[in-house]
């Protein structure tokens, strides 16, 4: 069992002030596998001193030299890529194989971007006798998650320290490693003492403490709804700014034009997006909306879909589907599944039963409704493998439905005739729409509408997400 019995605070490994720790469980075996401090808001407090002492001189860097430390920090990553990734399989139930590339891989190329785009941010713009600049908004805390554990941490810690802020980062108690050894990786890179600091605790200590601190200037998230809404109410007593990317209930809207192949990949391609991470994505494609004279095909083929994923050991090669992350998120899907069957909701396949050959863990079996959108089941965030299919008779129906969710993060459209689609796609109130299957592009912008927050991150416009604008008049 791992012990981490320190916070990262001005360059050093140093005891938390709490006496208290927390127990990191593998998800798939219900064992303690590690633990970390149960922070304390002195903590917080000695970690936004030394942000706030390094803040001036980090601020002042040069881009070549902040460049410079994302491009090592990714060849550490690389460097350190099998812990990292059986960490987060340990730790919330991700397969290997799919830590190594969504985790991994993933944030050694978003690194490399960082570098890469930094100097195409427009630093000074002339407008007449004033010169318009952008600098860092300050000191930065980044409240990330467990379900992409290290991905979370880089978009938000590592692109405000590209901006040139100082962090203070509370990552997620439930799979707190891939941060740490990101940290380390960051300090081996070069990074001046204090620009990051790490304290893990609880949400009600750490992050309260961290939100509501007056020398913290911005604060991110990614987390529920609830989660968000106390972060602004707490943000709100020193007016700091807040970048929010919080729940989902994703629309994947097929169109009537599609012929018998696209329609199987259009299928397959939305079953693997609402089950990627066990179900446990914000941006996941939770709600597929079908024609109803295609709905039994559509089902078929869902069903084959869902039936082809593998549920067992994360360590294990074969396995495709892991467990969800900690028991109360187990209670909680299996709860939703229960709700859908209560409220009418046609169960097409899984349900309440684990996977066949599953003894111990936190293993739900994926599960497809034909439902109605006004059901619970299709209008809140279950996160967990839960797919809602959905009907209707016209392309306004369709897109009503769509947009009829207090959520707005990511959409998909499909069909046949492309402009048809843009035209679906450009009414959708989503942050991100996916039009006929394509990939997605981690330089392009990410955040949500609506209840799903605002903010945006990834790329270019992640990093610009921590600066502010500032006139210089002549």
């Amino acid at each position: 069992m791992r012990v981490q019995e320190t916070i990262f605070v001005n360059g050093e490994w140093i005891p938390s002030t709490s006496s208290s720790m927390i127990d990191v469980i593998n998800p798939a075996t219900e064992q303690v596998i590690a633990r970390v401090p149960d922070g304390t808001a002195e903590d917080v407090d000695a970690a936004v001193d030394a942000a706030a002492n390094a803040l001036g001189p980090w601020s002042q860097s040069s881009l070549a030299e902040r460049g410079r430390i994302m491009l090592a920090a990714a060849a550490g990553v690389i460097a350190r890529g099998d812990e990292i990734a059986l960490s987060i399989s340990e730790e919330m139930g991700k397969p290997l194989a799919t830590a190594a590339k969504s985790e991994v891989q993933l944030v050694a190329n978003g690194l490399t971007a960082m570098a890469e785009d930094l100097p195409k941010i427009m630093w000074e713009e002339r407008l007449d006798n004033a010169l318009i600049v952008q600098e860092p908004v300050g000191v930065v805390g980044a409240i990330t998650p467990w379900n992409s554990p290290l991905h979370q941490v880089s978009i938000k810690a590592c692109a405000a320290v590209a901006a040139g802020c100082a962090v203070v980062l509370k990552p997620s108690v439930i799979a707190p490693g891939a941060a740490l050894i990101l940290t380390e990786i960051m300090a081996e890179a070069g990074l001046p003492s204090g620009v990051l600091n790490v304290v893990s605790g609880r949400g009600g200590t750490v992050g309260e403490a961290l939100t509501g601190h007056p020398r913290v200037d911005m604060v991110s998230l990614t987390g529920s709804f609830e989660a968000g809404q106390r972060v602004m109410q707490t943000a709100s007593r020193t007016v700091k700014r807040v970048a929010l990317e919080l729940g989902g209930k994703s629309p994947n809207v097929l169109l009537d034009d599609l012929d018998d192949a696209t329609l199987e990949r259009a299928v397959s391609d939305g079953v693997d997006d609402c089950l990627r991470s066990s179900g446990q994505v914000c941006a996941g494609l939770t709600r597929m909306i079908v024609p109803a004279s295609m709905v039994r095909k559509v089902e078929a083929l869902a069903v084959a879909r869902t039936r082809a994923y593998v549920a067992g050991d994360p360590l294990d090669e074969k396995t495709t589907l892991g467990p969800v992350a900690n028991a109360s998120q187990y209670q909680t899907v299996r709860e939703y599944l229960r709700i859908g069957i209560e409220e009418g909701a046609e169960l097409i396949v899984g349900g309440l039963e684990p996977p066949d050959g599953i003894d111990c863990g936190f293993f739900v079996r994926p599960t497809i409704f034909k439902a109605d959108n006004s059901m619970r089941i299709a209008r809140e965030e279950i996160f967990g493998p839960v797919l809602t299919i959905i009907t209707y008779e016209t392309d306004a129906e369709a897109l009503a439905i769509a947009n009829d969710s207090p959520f707005g993060l990511a959409a998909g459209v499909w069909a046949s005739d492309e402009k048809r689609a843009r035209q679906m796609a450009n009414h959708i109130r989503a942050g991100r729409v996916r039009i006929n299957g394509g990939p997605l592009n981690r330089r392009a912008p990410h955040g949500g509408f609506k209840q799903s927050g605002f903010g945006r991150e990834w790329g270019r416009h992640g990093m610009e997400e921590f600066l502010q604008t500032k006139s210089l008049l002549f």
